[in-house]
C-alpha cells in the first residue's frame, strides 16, 4: 500500500511537472507545444485526461498545425508582433491551464483545476510577460531590426521546451525556472543601465 502510493504521488509530480514545462513553452508560442503534445498523444507518447483525448486527434494536430504556422509567421512582421503579445496573452493563460490539467488524469478535479489555474496559468504568464518586455524593449531600443531574433529565440525555446518536457518533465522544469530568472535578472540589468544614462543626461 504505502509502496503504490509513494509511486501515485511520483506519477503525480512528474505530470505535473511535464504540465508545468509545457504551459512555460505556451508562453512563448502558443499553439507550437499544442501541436507537440497532439502529435505526441497521437502516437501514445503521453496520457492524456479523458476530457482532452481530442487533442490526440488527426482534426487536431492539423487545426494546430495550420494555427501553429500562421502564430510563428505573425512573429516576423514587424508591428504585427508587438500587438500579437498583447493579444496573446489572455490566450496563453488559457492554454498554460489546460497543459498542466491535461497530463493530471488521476487526481481530483478541483485539486486538478486549481494547480493548473495558479502553476499552469502563472507559469505561461510569467514566460511569456518576460519575453513580451523583451520584445517591446528590443523594439524600442532596434526599432524592431532585432525583434525577428527574439521571436526566433521564442520559436526555438518553446518547441526545445516541448520536446525536453516529454522526455525528461524534471530537467525542463529546471531549465523553467532557470530561464525566468535569468530573464529577471537581465531585465532589471538593462533597466538599471538606463536608469544611469537618463540621470547622466540631466
Amino acid at each position: 500500500m504505502g509502496v503504490r502510493l509513494f509511486m501515485a504521488i511520483g506519477e503525480t509530480l512528474v505530470a505535473l511537472a511535464l504540465g508545468i514545462a509545457l504551459a512555460a513553452a505556451v508562453g512563448l508560442r502558443i499553439f507550437v507545444p499544442l501541436l507537440v503534445v497532439s502529435v505526441a498523444a497521437w502516437f501514445g507518447k503521453i496520457h492524456l485526461a479523458e476530457s482532452f483525448a481530442w487533442l490526440g486527434t488527426m482534426p487536431a494536430m492539423v487545426m494546430l498545425g495550420v494555427a501553429a504556422a500562421v502564430e510563428v509567421a505573425a512573429y516576423y512582421v514587424p508591428g504585427l508582433d508587438n500587438l500579437l503579445d498583447t493579444v496573446a496573452a489572455p490566450l496563453a493563460l488559457a492554454a498554460g491551464t489546460m497543459m498542466v490539467a491535461a497530463p493530471l488524469w488521476d487526481m481530483p478535479p478541483l485539486l486538478k483545476w486549481t494547480a493548473a489555474v495558479i502553476a499552469g496559468g502563472g507559469a505561461a504568464g510569467l514566460t511569456h510577460g518576460v519575453t513580451s518586455l523583451l520584445r517591446a524593449k528590443s523594439t524600442l531600443a532596434t526599432g524592431g531590426i532585432a525583434n525577428p531574433v527574439v521571436a526566433t529565440t521564442e520559436l526555438g525555446g518553446a518547441l526545445g521546451l516541448s520536446l525536453l518536457a516529454l522526455a525528461l518533465p524534471v530537467l525542463a522544469l529546471a531549465f523553467v525556472v532557470v530561464f525566468i530568472l535569468i530573464m529577471i535578472w537581465l531585465l532589471r540589468r538593462v533597466k538599471r543601465v538606463r536608469t544611469r544614462e537618463v540621470r547622466s543626461h540631466v
